[in-house]
């Protein structure tokens, strides 16, 4: 057997372009996808907020009970701080009730802050404790989106806060 000597195949140099090539091209596409990354944990971190109001607006109704949402350090209690970022809870007037709603996505994750140490949802009224949810990524303001919650406990997301300014982290 004779080998040809046209052999079907690529060069160094060309493998060595094509691979030079495709760094370029992965090290552009970094940026994207981890804009991409941050922006898919914000809009997971909104609709955990904005279900946990809802589930306490619709446990005050159904129940006929007080209940509030506060943030918890410890999954037992309302922790007092307006940093909620290690998770939400919702109790009750006697503390007899308790649903702990896991919110930290580990390093990333968006942080939450609220103008006020608990939001309060009255039984059969369906008022609520006005208040502003703000949550903050490594972007900062830019990046920060907030859960308002209305006195009839109705929660809307924006990009600014309740008086329509820009957002603070």
């Amino acid at each position: 057997m004779t080998q040809s000597a046209n052999s079907a195949g690529h060069t160094m140099a060309e493998l060595l372009a094509i691979l030079g090539i495709a760094s370029i091209l992965a090290v552009a596409a970094v940026p994207v996808f981890s804009s991409l990354l941050l922006e898919s944990r914000m809009s997971a971190a909104v609709a955990t907020a904005t279900h946990a109001v809802n589930l306490a607006r619709q446990l005050s109704t159904t129940r006929s009970l007080l209940i509030r949402l506060c943030g918890s350090d410890d999954e037992r209690s309302c922790s007092g701080r307006l940093d909620w970022t290690p998770g939400l809870l919702l109790v009750d007037e006697g503390e007899y009730f308790r649903q702990v709603i896991p919110f930290s996505g580990g390093s990333g994750a968006p942080r939450v802050h609220s103008n006020r140490a608990t939001l309060s949802f009255e039984a059969g009224s369906g008022f609520a404790t006005p208040a502003t949810l703000t949550l903050c990524d490594r972007r900062g303001a830019r990046g920060a989106r907030s859960v308002i919650v209305s006195r009839s406990g109705r929660p809307r997301s924006s990009s600014r806060d309740a008086s329509d300014k820009a957002l603070s982290c």
